[in-house]
């Protein structure tokens, strides 16, 4: 008995992409199913993603790819949990520890929140590379002790399971490989497929832009922030999208155990102005969206009700909050050269000196050293004088140390003294 015969043809549904048509729904899902199911083969999959890159997709293309993805696995649902559910998600940053406070925050207002987080590749690091530098703790959690987590705790950040839109886990593999990262329409329904078959009822979106994000371009940053605003509204998922400039590092550490050392600064009502800044815009803006009046997000940090939650978050993971976090074997420092002012501190060199020495992996699957990365002493404004530290390099290896500095070549300047340096404001768009 011979194989049935498939709707479409894989050539031609990329030819109408590259001549720059518009796909049906028909075509669009079968595309979705084929490649799951391995009847598309993956240099079809990255023609095809080639030609979405080049040629775009428009808004009713989008959100069919985007339940094509979701509808390739299974969906979560928190109905009957007892507590409304929000969520968010950044599309990564250096420095960018956000969720590790964030999510028992909300917590504190009666909220669930299901964190589902990656790891890091390249010079943007990872939500679970960071908290797996704490002594015991486990990114894996079953979907039902997720819920379970949630009921008694409130939050649970953890790895997504591989049933959650498995065909995005497939074409995202692609795109990293294949020069097509950056097509907004691929972008928007990787993270929304993923969200939006998680389950939670709300989504509040860190869009960021600046030589440290994803998408440097802020036109670009906004077009992706205001495809998933309209992803999530046509899915029944109330969503809003804040675009953070990430031209600077955020916080003052980029790495794994270091960034869990600032979050709990944080946490304890301490740390850097911008890193609680930024959380408790989020935490508002979360609160509102699963209908919380009057919190005040800022107050739970600083009388310690975030901290119990965070620590209980943790324990229920496996973790010991209390345990000393790893401590690199090496360090070096990089020193003022004149006096003056820090004019520029360039994210990317930061995120890319961490990564070479040992805190981000060049491939999926590659190790990471949980005590590597860079500790920055001073922010753009400041006043510096020669000699001071303006970074500290971490790492278990020495010889990781020379290309690390390489990195750092150029990306701090110093202004002669009273230079007035501009600062960009952190939030610079609120997209609904």
């Amino acid at each position: 008995m011979s194989a049935a015969r498939e709707p479409f043809d894989a050539v031609d549904v990329i030819a109408v992409k590259r001549d720059g048509g518009t796909l049906d729904t028909a075509r669009i899902r079968w595309l979705v199913d084929a490649f799951t199911r391995g009847v598309v083969a993956d240099e079809q999959m990255a023609a095809w993603a080639m030609a979405v890159l080049l040629n775009g997709m428009d808004r009713r293309e989008i959100r069919d790819l985007t339940l094509a993805m979701i509808d390739s696995g299974e969906r979560m649902s928190f109905a009957g949990l007892g507590r409304p559910t929000v969520d968010k998600h950044s599309t990564g940053g250096v420095g960018d520890k956000i969720t590790l406070p964030l999510a028992p925050l909300v917590a504190v207002f009666g909220v669930a929140v299901p964190q589902l987080s990656g790891r890091g590749l390249g010079h943007t690091g990872g939500t679970l590379d960071k908290l797996e530098s704490i002594p015991g703790w486990r990114p894996d959690l079953s979907p039902e002790a997720l819920r379970a987590q949630l009921a008694d705790v409130g939050a649970a950040i953890c790895a997504a399971g591989a049933d959650l839109a498995p065909a995005d886990k497939r074409l995202y593999a692609l795109r990293d490989t294949t020069g097509t990262v950056e097509a907004i329409p691929l972008i928007a329904s990787s993270i929304m497929s993923k969200k939006i078959a998680e389950g939670t009822a709300s989504l509040v979106l860190d869009v960021k832009f600046g030589s440290g994000a994803f998408l440097p371009a802020r036109a670009q940053a906004e077009e992706l922030a205001r495809t998933m605003v309209e992803l999530g509204r046509d899915a029944g998922v109330a969503t809003v999208a804040l675009l953070t400039d990430m031209s600077v590092p955020l916080g003052l550490t980029a790495g794994n155990a270091i960034e869990v050392e600032e979050s709990v600064e944080v946490l304890a009502g301490g740390g850097p102005a911008d890193v609680r800044a930024l959380t408790v815009a989020l935490a508002a803006e979360m609160l509102a969206l699963a209908g919380v009046a009057d919190a005040d997000p800022a107050a739970a940090l600083d009388d310690g009700r975030a901290m119990d939650v965070w620590r209980r978050m943790i324990r229920a993971q496996g973790g010991d909050p209390d345990a000393p976090l790893p401590v690199a074997a090496e360090s070096q420092q990089v020193l003022a050269e004149t006096d003056g002012v820090l004019a520029t501190q360039d994210a990317k060199a930061v995120g890319v000196a961490a990564w070479r020495l040992g805190a981000g992996r060049a491939r999926q699957g590659d190790p990471v050293q949980h005590a590597a990365g860079v500790r920055l002493h001073a922010k753009p404004g400041d006043a510096v004088r020669a000699g001071q530290p303006l970074a500290t390099l971490l790492t278990d290896d020495a010889d990781r140390i020379p290309r690390a500095l390489e990195a750092l070549e150029g990306a701090m300047s110093i202004a002669p003294a009273g230079t007035e340096v501009p600062r960009e404001p952190l939030i610079a768009a609120r997209i609904a």
